[in-house]
């Protein structure tokens, strides 16, 4: 069973960083898409950025500049490291694994920007 782990998450004060992690485990075949999601009160979840087995990226526009997505293959493990955060980056940040037909969600980790 496929499961996804994050970690990471809380509160920063406007301008701070916050990495956050995602270890999947269980039954998992490259190649596979992973990417961090995020929903904040009262919106919709969109995506934040993705990458691919192969490293390829893809940032939202808010983001570009401020965000890094990486991996690491050999640990099934994708990061979002977060700098210049702004309070309108709050939200509840969510890690996805998509293959095919295969597609998987953390529980969610809170990030806060707030003075």
């Amino acid at each position: 069973q496929l499961q996804l782990v994050e970690s990471g998450g809380g509160l920063v004060q406007p301008g701070g960083s916050l990495r956050l992690s995602c270890a999947a485990s269980g039954s998992i075949f490259a190649p596979y898409r992973m990417g961090w999601y995020r929903q904040a009160p009262g919106k919709q979840r969109e995506l934040v950025a993705g990458i691919t087995t192969g490293g390829t990226t893809n940032y939202a526009d808010s983001v570009k500049g401020r965000f890094t997505v990486s991996r690491d293959n050999a640990k099934n493990t994708v990061y979002l490291q977060m700098n210049s955060l702004k309070p309108e980056d709050t939200a509840v940040y969510y890690c996805n694994l998509n293959r095919g037909s295969i597609n998987a969600w953390g529980q969610g980790t809170q990030v806060t920007v707030s003075s």
